[in-house]
């Protein structure tokens, strides 16, 4: 689970959430990151940030919420 990629994304219109594992404890333990960013674009090309404005926030909020329900599952999993 060391990779780059996300383990999982969340997507609703421009924003996305994703979740990250990295190992820790020698790989006895796995601990999930959530990593929120708005994509628009910059003429021809695609950019991504990490501010959001007054109409991004209630689909941040989902997306972050989706994540949440995803990493708590994931750890309730783990622990039984």
């Amino acid at each position: 689970m060391a990779s780059n990629s996300p383990e999982k994304t969340f997507r609703i219109g421009l924003v996305s959430a994703s979740i990250f594992a990295n190992e820790a404890e020698g790989g006895k333990r796995t601990i999930l990151n959530v990593n929120l960013q708005r994509r628009y674009r910059d003429g021809d090309s695609w950019k991504s940030s990490t501010s959001f404005g007054l109409a991004d926030i209630p689909v941040a909020l989902r997306v972050l919420q989706l994540a949440q329900g995803y990493v708590e599952e994931r750890e309730a999993e783990v622990s039984s």
